[in-house]
């Protein structure tokens, strides 16, 4: 994320939280304390790059045992800091929710590559994240080892469903398009059977997305993808899950978009102490 972006960021959270100010400071404590924070469960850590910057901007020390996308056990330190006792409480509830959501996504994100690591798909998340929590999102299914797929509107073309029923030629449409937007956009079309796939592949398009189709389907959908437009990646959505990914990563497709990596990830448990 870009400084100034990230900075906004951590500067609204706490704007959130702290309000007019902590009403435990009506009582002034400017003493110097040290804390840190310990995990009550297994899990992969994300979140380090966010809480270094909000320490940074609050004048907190802050040192983490280990990097993002890095498991750690329950009972491990994850993090120490050192600074005015005003500041650290005033950010502790910011802290452990910006570590706790994003640990929470990388870890589910991390079993669901584990699942598939030894095959020649990758996993991808998706747009299905908290308004105005994008970029956050996307970070900790990096952590935990997802590849980002677009990251709006603006950055690849996909044309779903709703756009098909309003588009009478593809070829036509992906002819027309090309010349509109920018010359490194790709374009994805979103298929549901075999028709529709034909007729994708046969459009110069560069990615076919297998939405909601059976296993022996996509398989045909591979087949007819290396005979026609070997070029095109094959990405398969919907309705996958842990016990069913490892046979989707093996029909032949290049990639796996999961939703609910971030939109069904539980929180981390986590808990800062003060020495």
């Amino acid at each position: 994320m870009h400084k100034i972006l990230l900075d906004d960021f951590l500067k609204d959270v706490l704007r959130e939280d702290i309000g007019h100010g902590d009403l435990y400071m009506r009582m002034p404590n400017v003493a110097d304390i040290e804390a840190y924070i310990v995990a009550r469960e297994d899990g992969i850590l994300s979140g380090k790059v966010y809480i270094e910057r909000l320490c940074e901007l609050l004048g907190i020390e802050c040192h983490f045992t280990f990097d993002d996308g890095v498991g750690f056990k329950k009972g491990e330190k994850i993090v120490e800091f050192k600074g005015k006792m005003s500041e650290i409480l005033s950010a502790e509830r910011t802290i452990l929710n910006l570590l706790e959501h994003s640990s929470g996504i990388a870890t589910l994100t991390r079993k669901f590559v584990q699942k598939i690591e030894d095959t020649n798909c990758v996993l991808l998340d998706t747009r299905k994240t908290r308004p105005l929590l994008r970029d956050f999102e996307k970070y900790s299914t990096l952590n935990g080892g997802a590849v980002n797929h677009r990251l709006g509107l603006d950055d690849c073309l996909m044309i779903k469903d709703t756009h098909l029923t309003r588009i009478l030629s593809l070829k036509k449409f992906i002819k027309d398009i090309r010349r509109k937007i920018p010359f490194t956009a790709k374009i994805e079309v979103e298929c549901e059977n075999l028709l529709q796939a034909k007729e994708t592949l046969e459009s110069q398009i560069d990615i076919l997305m297998c939405d909601n189709m059976d296993i022996e389907t996509i398989k045909n959908v591979v087949r007819m993808r290396d005979s026609i437009a070997p070029n095109v990646l094959l990405e398969a959505s919907g309705n996958i899950t842990l016990e069913n990914i490892r046979e989707y990563a093996t029909s032949g497709v290049d990639a796996i978009s999961v939703g609910a990596i971030t939109h069904q990830a539980g929180w981390i448990d986590l808990s800062m102490k003060i020495d």
